[in-house]
């Protein structure tokens, strides 16, 4: 209980800083929502600003009560520790007064735990763009909503915070998504998208290979982005997946809002690095391909990610010594309240299509593998585990060259020791994995 307030009093004392730091120093606001690749997407319109403006970004995944201030305040996070805290109270209020070269933008990732979150932020924020990145039938946190409905109403909130002289960009491939387009009439309108017809639209996307002894494996991916008939080419490294297209598109959109020239900015997302967790290509022991998703779950981001995997070329073309098999790594997707049974099944009738091997993870797994049983995935190909630890030592054991593995699962699952177990050079792991920071590792 105690703790509890003590928390409570933290954030409203942030909060009021933030809200004066704001206020005396009058930055513009880029805020990204969405149930799916908020903090891609973030990352990625931070590498357009850079270099152009002074800019500060959500580092990690602050999207919360607690990170939306300690954002704008430009201060980490303490974690347990009430004397950081304390400090952070006393640089916050001295920040105010004495900041120098606070930043021209701020790029903001909102997200929403319970009702009425977005509404405080978007109060908090309001902000000069909104990025809405997209939305899914069963998004997570919903167990804390009343339905899935009411979650998407929930960020609503925070296109009704953009200035009426601001910009709105949504993503025309999901329906839900533009029709938030009717809570905010009084502002510009940018579109992006792949499938649907958009102001920016991608096309020609393609995952490139790279040989090497062994034949060739995932290197990335190639697309074209079509911008008033012209065809600008985007070659990304490192991860896969059109869940890195939707947050270049979004960037070129916001960027091209603000003056800046496509071509260059290209380059700039050229250079982009995925975030941890995120699609990224990791080297797997035994001259296997690891495609790291660990960083959290929900059930639209799970379809992606399979089809994906779904994709990819294993024969490695005519110097592949060996053909590789797909294994796909799914650990439950939680706060699905009454939905997650239901998700759970969905999830293994698409690892079903995707992969040759499946590996689930916890309780709520179990009905993956029951989906992928009841669609042709083969009893002999699932395997059952109900610990990361465990799975990730018997992953190891049935790795074969060129195998493409993908691992993915919620936060509260610890996926990312999977990822550590089967990595070719695990002492890069805390620059390559999620949750690498001490106070996740005492957990």
């Amino acid at each position: 209980m105690l703790k509890q307030f003590l928390k409570s009093l933290i954030i409203t004392v942030l909060t009021l800083e933030a809200r004066l730091m704001l206020a005396r120093y009058k930055p513009k606001i880029v805020a990204v929502t969405g149930t799916v690749g908020k903090t891609s997407t973030k990352d990625a319109l931070h590498g357009v600003l850079v270099g152009h403006f002074r800019v500060r970004k959500s580092e990690k995944s602050f999207n919360s009560h607690m990170g939306i201030p300690l954002t704008i305040l430009g201060l980490p996070s303490a974690y347990g520790n009430p004397f950081l805290w304390a400090r952070n109270i006393l640089f916050g209020l001295g920040a105010i007064f004495f900041s120098n070269n606070y930043p021209d933008w701020l790029v903001m990732e909102v997200g929403a735990g319970e009702p009425g979150d977005i509404k405080r932020f978007g109060n908090l924020l309001h902000p000069d763009a909104v990025v809405v990145t997209r939305l899914s039938d069963v998004p997570v946190h919903v167990e804390f909503f009343k339905s899935p409905k009411e979650v998407i109403k929930e960020k609503s909130f925070l296109v009704q915070s953009l200035k009426d002289d601001g910009t709105l960009f949504l993503n025309s491939d999901d329906s839900e998504v533009m029709a938030l387009r009717d809570s905010k009439r009084q502002c510009k309108l940018a579109i992006f998208g792949i499938e649907e017809p958009a102001d920016f639209q991608a096309s020609n996307l393609e995952i490139t290979y790279e040989k090497n002894r062994y034949g060739a494996t995932p290197a990335g991916i190639t697309f074209k982005v079509n911008r008033h008939g012209n065809a600008v080419p985007i070659s990304l490294r490192g991860a896969l997946g059109r869940q890195h297209v939707y947050p270049a598109l979004a960037a070129l959109a916001f960027g091209e809002s603000l003056g800046l020239n496509i071509v260059d900015m290209a380059d700039s997302i050229a250079r982009y690095t995925a975030p941890p967790g995120r699609m990224r290509i990791i080297s797997g022991v035994k001259h296997t391909t690891i495609i790291d998703d660990s960083y959290n779950s929900s059930p639209v981001a799970v379809a992606e990610a399979l089809r994906t995997l779904g994709e990819i070329k294993t024969d490695g073309g005519p110097d592949a010594k060996s053909q590789g098999k797909k294994i796909a790594v799914l650990g439950d997707m939680l706060e699905l309240g009454k939905y997650s049974a239901k998700a759970h099944e969905k999830a293994g009738e698409e690892a079903a299509a995707a992969a040759g091997l499946l590996v689930t993870v916890g309780l709520r797994a179990r009905d993956i593998a029951m989906g992928a049983l009841d669609n042709g995935l083969d009893e002999k190909n699932i395997f059952q585990f109900e610990d990361a630890t465990e799975a990730g030592k018997f992953v190891e054991e049935i790795m074969r060259e060129r195998d493409i593995v993908l691992v993915k699962g919620s936060q509260g699952m610890r996926l990312e020791k999977i990822v550590e177990e089967i990595m070719a050079y695990p002492k890069d792991k805390e620059k390559l994995l999620v949750r690498q920071g001490p106070e996740w590792l005492k957990r």
